[in-house]
């Protein structure tokens, strides 16, 4: 008897592009699919995406970016982690867990320490499950006009090699945030 396939265990594949309709493929048509318009800030897109599909639908995806960043007078780079989704359907089963660590897994590969991501308070709860912690500091981030402003949302690090730790100071990404 053929196994139904949406019991089979869902597995995360590298993709070789993510678009605007692969977005819109996991979170619908909307004009603020993130919750974040309200920071006003302009984002970069990732470089290396990490996506689970179900049934032909792509249903959750994770980017990664490289960035260059100052804690204190270190500076240092970050893998930036960002445009984390879970189709709002498939949301309650494990997928974020699954695309985040699969994201991770390769971050580990790319050389930077730590992994950073910026999030709405409302999901600071679920990273930290998945072994993220909130910096107790504020981020700035560059905008375009060569603008510094504080990140508004919640930033989160997690380390990507044994022994790693965060080291204290402010905080300066050198580039628009992932």
């Amino acid at each position: 008897m053929p196994e139904n396939p949406s019991s089979v265990a869902p597995t995360v594949v590298r993709l070789a592009r993510y678009t605007k309709a692969d977005q819109e493929e996991i979170l619908g048509n909307s004009d603020d699919p993130f919750g974040v318009a309200w920071t006003g800030l302009t984002w970069l897109p990732k470089d290396d995406h990490f996506g689970i599909r179900r049934d032909d639908r792509l249903v959750a995806h994770a980017g990664l970016l490289r960035l260059p960043i100052a804690i204190g007078h270190a500076e240092t780079e970050v893998v930036g982690v960002g445009g984390v989704a879970v189709a709002p359907g498939m949301q309650g089963q494990g997928l974020a867990r699954l695309i985040v660590t699969a994201a991770l897994e390769h971050a580990r590969t790319m050389g930077p320490q730590h992994a950073l991501l910026f999030c709405r308070p409302p999901l600071v709860p679920l990273y930290q499950r998945l072994g993220w912690h909130p910096l107790d500091k504020d981020v700035l981030v560059e905008q375009p006009g060569a603008r510094l402003v504080t990140m508004p949302l919640r930033t989160m690090v997690t380390p990507l090699c044994d022994g790693a730790r965060w080291p204290s100071g402010p905080v300066r990404l050198f580039s628009l945030p992932m």
